[in-house]
C-alpha cells in the first residue's frame, strides 16, 4: 500500500490509514495522507507523466492506492486551464470553474468519495454529511451518486440557488440551516453519531486535502516545473491551500523541484477574503498563529463566508513560511472585479475567485508584488453558479447609490 500512515499535523501521531479516520483523537489536528516517498524517490518521475489521462488521477502514484481493478469516483475533475492574462505581464488564471459540478469542490470530494466507497465496501458508512456554503455539497452530491452513496448536505438557506439545486437533483439529502456554515457544521456534528453519518466536512477527514493537492502538481507541471513567485489563492475552509503546500513538500522529496534550497523555492502563499468575513486576515495582521471567530459575517460571495476555519493553525503556518500576504476585497470590489476578467480575460469567475484579482491589484499597489513577478491568480468556480447571487448584489449596489439631481444646471450626485 502507498500510504504509510496519517500523520496529526498538530502533535505528530501517527494513526493506520486502512480504517475510516476523522481528526486526531487526541487534539482534533488535521490529520495528512503521508507516503513512502523515499522509496518512491527515482521512480516516478516527471517524465513518467506524459500521455497520462488528463485529469487530477495522472498523479495516481501519489493519490491513496486502489483495489486491483478498481477505478477512482471520477467525473473528469483536474487538470484546468492554466491562462496567460492579456491584461497583467506574467500572470496566469487557472481556472478551476470547468471542472465537474463548476469548482475545484470536485477535486476533494474525488478523492475522498473513492476512498469513503473503498472503506464502505469493507462494512464502513455508506452515508457522508458535510456542511457547505455550497460548491462542496453539490460536489458531494455528483460523487456520491456516482459512487452509490448517500449524501446529506447542510446548508446555509441563502445558499446560492444553483448549489441547493444541483444537491437535490443528485438526489441528496439537504438541509437548509438559518445560519451560517458554522451552524450547519454544529448539526452535523451533533447528528452523525446517531445518524452513522461520516464526516466528510473540510480538514475533518484526510482525503479531501490528497484531491485538492494535485492543484500544487498542476500549477508545476504546467509552467514547466518552475514554479511562480506567488500564488493567490481565495480562503473559507483553506483546503486548496493546504493541500498545494503539501503537494511542494512532496514534490521536493521526491526530486522534483527545490532541490537546492528547499521551500525557499516554494511561492508567496497568498489569501483573500471578503472584507465582511476576513478571520485569517486579522489574525495574520495581529500575528497570531490561529484566527479568531468572526462574528456578523457578511459577503454575497459564499464560499468565502466561513467565520472560523478548522485548519487556521496550517493557513497562518503556510503565510509566514512562504514569506506570503492575507489581503480582504469588499463585495464591491469583487463584482468589479468579475466584470474585469469577464470583459478582458472571457472568464466568468465565480465571486470568491475574482477576489484573487482584487488582491493581485492591491499588493501591485502596494509594490508588495512587481510587474516581473510571475504570479498564479485561482478562480476557484463558474460565476453560472452565482447568477441569483450576482444580482442581488448588483442591485444591492444600484440601490445604495444616490440619485442624481439637477441643481444649478449642474448635473452630479448630492
Amino acid at each position: 500500500m502507498r500510504i504509510s500512515h496519517l500523520e496529526c499535523t498538530r502533535c505528530g501521531e501517527h494513526l493506520p490509514a486502512d480504517r475510516p479516520q476523522n481528526t486526531c483523537p487526541k487534539d482534533g489536528g488535521v490529520l495528512f495522507v503521508r507516503y513512502d516517498l523515499s522509496a518512491m524517490k527515482g521512480k516516478f518521475r516527471r517524465e513518467d507523466l506524459r500521455g497520462r489521462v488528463a485529469s487530477m488521477w495522472r498523479y495516481a502514484d501519489v493519490l491513496p492506492e486502489l483495489a486491483a481493478n478498481e477505478a477512482p469516483v471520477t467525473l473528469g475533475e483536474g487538470f484546468t486551464p492554466m491562462l496567460a492574462s492579456r491584461e497583467h505581464a506574467n500572470v496566469y488564471i487557472k481556472d478551476e470553474g470547468l471542472n465537474p459540478t463548476g469548482s475545484f469542490k470536485a477535486r476533494g470530494m474525488s478523492a475522498a468519495v473513492t476512498m469513503a466507497r473503498f472503506f464502505a465496501r469493507q462494512s464502513g458508512p455508506k452515508k457522508l454529511a458535510v456542511p457547505s456554503a455550497g460548491n462542496a455539497g453539490g460536489a458531494l452530491a455528483a460523487y456520491a451518486a456516482a459512487a452509490g452513496l448517500e449524501a446529506y448536505i447542510f446548508m446555509p438557506k441563502d445558499v446560492p440557488l444553483a448549489n441547493r439545486m444541483e444537491s437535490e437533483y443528485f438526489g441528496a439529502h439537504v438541509t437548509l440551516v438559518d445560519g451560517l456554515i458554522s451552524d450547519c457544521a454544529r448539526m452535523v456534528a451533533e447528528r452523525k453519531e446517531k445518524e452513522g453519518w461520516f464526516d466528510v466536512s473540510t480538514l475533518k477527514e484526510p482525503f479531501r486535502v490528497e484531491g485538492k493537492k494535485t492543484m500544487g502538481y498542476e500549477v508545476a507541471e504546467q509552467l514547466d516545473w518552475k514554479l511562480p513567485d506567488a500564488i493567490i489563492y481565495p480562503t473559507g475552509g483553506g483546503v486548496g491551500m493546504i493541500g498545494m503546500w503539501k503537494a511542494f513538500e512532496e514534490m521536493e522529496q521526491l526530486g522534483w523541484i527545490g532541490n537546492d534550497r528547499p521551500e525557499k523555492a516554494r511561492p508567496k502563499m497568498i489569501t483573500v477574503q471578503a472584507a465582511g468575513c476576513a478571520p485569517i486576515v486579522k489574525a495574520w495582521e495581529a500575528g497570531k498563529s490561529v484566527s479568531e471567530m468572526w462574528t456578523g459575517a457578511e459577503t454575497f460571495a459564499a464560499g468565502l463566508r466561513v467565520p472560523k476555519a478548522y485548519g487556521d493553525y496550517l493557513i497562518l503556518d503556510i503565510l509566514k513560511k512562504s514569506g506570503g500576504a492575507a489581503v480582504s476585497a469588499t463585495d464591491e470590489e469583487i463584482v468589479a472585479a468579475t466584470r474585469q476578467w469577464a470583459s478582458v480575460e472571457g472568464v466568468f469567475a465565480a465571486p470568491e475567485g475574482a477576489a484573487s484579482l482584487v488582491a493581485y491589484q492591491k499588493l501591485r499597489a502596494s509594490g508588495f508584488l512587481r510587474e516581473e513577478d510571475t504570479v498564479v491568480l485561482f478562480n476557484t468556480g463558474t460565476g453560472y453558479k452565482y447568477l441569483d447571487m450576482m444580482d442581488a448584489q448588483e442591485r444591492a449596489s444600484q440601490r445604495k447609490m444616490p440619485a442624481a439631481r439637477n441643481i444649478g444646471g449642474i448635473i452630479g450626485p448630492y
